[in-house]
C-alpha cells in the first residue's frame, strides 16, 4: 500500500476530511444501519486490533460490535494489561501488533499528536478513537448522522456545543466537520473552559438552548482538583441542561451528548431519554457509522 493510499483509508481526523469524503461515510452507515442482516461476510479474514491505550468503554465496545458485524477477526488490547504498563513505548506496541499481521488499527490515546506521528511510520490504516484533547473524529460522525437524520440537512442547522471546550476533542472534531456543511457552531463554557484555539463564538446558556441542536458534554469530574470548577453543584446552577431551561427550547430541537453522562451534573437524569434527547440513539449509531470507517480503512 502506497502512503496516499495509507493516509486516504486511516482515519486521523475531520480537519483536514473534505465534505465530500464525509458524506460518503455517512452516505456508507446510512447502508449499513437499513441492511437486513446483523453480520456480514465483507471483512472476512481480516484482523481488527482495538488499541486503547487510555479507558473506554462505549466506543471500544461500539467498535467491537461494527468489526464482528463486519465478519472481522477482533484483537482487544488494554494498556493497562500490556507492556507499556512495564515501560513498552507505545510506538512499540503499535508496532509489535503490526508485525503480527493486523489490518487495521483503531486506537485511542491520552497524549496529543502522538497519532500523527505514529501514522508516519505504521504501514496499517490507523483509526481515531480519541486523541488527547486533538480529535474524536467517529464520534463527531455518529452526531452528524443523527443530526442529517433528525433534519435531513445540516445546512444552516445551528448547532450549540455546551461545557469543557478547552478539554473536549468531541468538540473540535465537530466543529471542523460542522462547518464543512454549512452548520452555525455556538460554543457556552465558564472562562476557564474556553479554547483560544477554536474560533467560535460563544454564548450565555439562556442564548445557547434556543438553537436547533443542544449538545451537551461530559463534565470530566477527575478534573475538579485543579481547580476548574467549584462544584457539580454549581456548573449545573449555571451551565447544565435543567428541566426547566429544557422547557425553553424549541419543539423541534433535539438535545444530544457523547456519553458518558454525569447526570444532574451537565445535564438533569429526566431528560437523558426525554422526548427529544438523542443520547441513546446517538449510542446505535455509532455502529454503522465505525462499520463504514473499518470498511473504508480496509479498502
Amino acid at each position: 500500500m502506497t502512503l496516499t493510499e495509507l493516509k486516504q483509508r486511516s482515519l486521523l481526523g475531520l480537519k483536514e476530511l473534505d465534505k465530500e469524503e464525509i458524506e460518503s461515510i455517512l452516505d456508507r452507515a446510512a447502508y449499513w444501519e437499513n441492511h437486513s442482516s446483523k453480520v456480514h461476510q465483507v471483512s472476512q479474514g481480516k484482523f481488527a486490533a482495538n488499541m486503547f491505550f487510555e479507558n473506554s468503554t462505549r466506543t471500544r465496545f461500539s467498535f467491537e460490535v461494527a468489526e464482528k458485524r463486519l465478519g472481522a477477526e477482533v484483537i482487544n488490547f488494554s494498556a493497562a494489561a500490556s507492556s507499556v504498563e512495564k515501560g513498552e513505548s507505545i510506538y512499540d506496541t503499535v508496532r509489535t501488533l503490526e508485525s503480527m499481521g493486523i489490518d487495521v488499527g483503531i486506537i485511542r490515546l491520552k497524549p496529543s499528536g502522538v497519532l500523527a506521528e505514529l501514522a508516519t511510520s505504521i504501514k496499517v490504516p490507523l483509526i481515531n478513537a480519541g486523541d488527547g484533547n486533538n480529535e474524536h473524529p467517529t464520534q463527531a460522525l455518529l452526531d452528524l448522522y443523527t443530526m442529517r437524520k433528525q433534519f435531513g440537512s445540516l445546512k444552516g442547522l445551528n448547532v450549540s456545543i455546551v461545557g469543557d471546550i478547552l478539554h473536549s476533542r468531541v468538540a473540535r472534531s465537530n466543529l471542523y466537520a460542522l462547518r464543512k456543511f454549512g452548520a452555525n457552531v455556538n460554543f457556552c463554557a465558564p472562562s476557564n473552559m474556553q479554547a483560544a484555539d477554536l474560533d467560535a463564538p460563544y454564548v450565555s446558556i439562556d442564548e445557547a438552548i434556543k438553537a436547533d441542536v443542544v449538545m451537551m458534554l461530559r463534565v470530566q469530574l477527575e478534573r475538579h482538583a485543579s481547580g476548574m470548577l467549584n462544584s457539580a453543584e454549581s456548573y449545573r446552577e449555571n451551565y447544565g441542561l435543567t428541566v426547566a431551561r429544557a422547557e425553553k427550547i424549541a419543539k423541534h430541537a433535539i438535545i444530544m451528548h457523547p456519553a458518558p453522562v454525569n447526570r444532574n451534573v451537565e445535564i438533569d437524569s429526566e431528560l437523558v431519554e426525554h422526548p427529544q434527547s438523542k443520547i441513546f440513539p446517538q449510542m446505535q449509531n455509532g455502529v454503522p457509522i465505525r462499520m463504514a470507517v473499518i470498511e473504508r480503512a480496509l479498502g
